[in-house]
């Protein structure tokens, strides 16, 4: 008996399902898979456009750039305070060290925590109405 067939039933859905999460990722998605930002000359304003960062982020990446010097690679992120191996692992697609910011606008960080289920609760009435 040969492992070939086994092996390739279960390594084509395998490979079919992680291009499919590849294709999901926003800035695949979205046409903007160029879409980087310069974090060693990158403002404060341009940061906070990065999924999940907002001003207080921003502003502690340009001290910690300021106090350090440039980050020698984008790994090195991780040592400014509020960003972990997760919330670094939403932003390396749009990470670069070099180059120019080409990242124009706010990345939405939908549907990077969780399911549909978010926002609201239903009142009494709707659960009733639904069911």
């Amino acid at each position: 008996m040969t492992l070939r067939p086994i092996v390739r039933a279960l390594i084509v859905p395998v490979l079919g399902l992680s291009l499919q999460g590849i294709a999901a990722h926003p800035a695949v998605a979205e046409g903007d898979a160029h879409a980087t930002v310069n974090i060693n000359q990158a403002s404060a304003s341009e940061l906070a456009r990065l999924p999940r960062v907002g001003a207080k982020l921003a502003d502690r990446i340009v001290t910690h750039r300021k106090d350090h010097g440039p980050f020698k690679r984008i790994e090195d992120l991780m040592e400014v305070k509020g960003v972990g191996e997760k919330m670094f692992t939403s932003l390396k697609p749009y990470l670069t060290v070099s180059g120019a910011t080409t990242l124009a606008a706010k990345v939405s960080s939908a549907g990077s925590r969780g399911g549909k289920g978010r926002g609201r609760s239903r009142t009494k009435k709707e659960s009733a109405a639904k069911s």
